[in-house]
């Protein structure tokens, strides 16, 4: 009888344990928005995220303007991505609004100044590097030029986000 006792005890234990857990990994889900107009590269890093088992819900936008809408909600509606623990997956060469054009707008609005930006691009310029980080983007990744990179890429991304504490 004590022997049951003890067990079920255990399993109780280990039920609330497995609970706490539960809920602390999906405290720790991050909302990512994917700014880019290419489709190529939308489905690579959609490819990268399955692969490397990134669960994180993912959100798209072709430019600046649409992850700006996206961000703030459009048309008296609330914006389209949790306001809690967002990240910014920022290409730099788009159209409508650019990468550059876009931190500057989003740094100079008080509700999103504070969302990280990591800056996915091909552009090796010196003066973008330097615009974005001058605009506070937490990394400037050169997107690699093989697929297997690109999976390590993310999967290094993932493992950095998952430690950091977000505002």
């Amino acid at each position: 009888m004590v022997l049951v006792f003890l067990l079920s005890s255990v399993q109780q234990i280990e039920d609330a344990t497995a609970r706490i857990q539960l809920k602390e990994m999906t405290s720790r889900v991050i909302n990512i928005l994917l700014v880019e107009d290419d489709e190529v590269d939308v489905m690579n890093v959609k490819r990268a995220f399955k692969k490397v088992n990134i669960t994180n819900p993912l959100y798209l936008a072709s430019n600046g303007l649409e992850a700006l809408a996206i961000l703030r909600g459009e048309d008296g509606q609330p914006a389209k991505i949790p306001a809690e623990r967002r990240l910014v997956l920022l290409d730099l060469n788009m159209p409508k609004m650019g990468g550059i054009e876009f931190l500057q707008e989003l740094r100079s609005d008080p509700q999103l100044r504070t969302i990280p930006v990591v800056v996915m691009t091909t552009s090796n310029q010196d003066q973008d590097r330097v615009e974005a980080y001058n605009l506070n983007v937490a990394g400037y990744i050169l997107k690699p030029m093989t697929f297997a990179n690109f999976l390590e890429m993310m999967a290094v991304l993932n493992k950095y986000w998952i430690l950091c504490e977000l505002p």
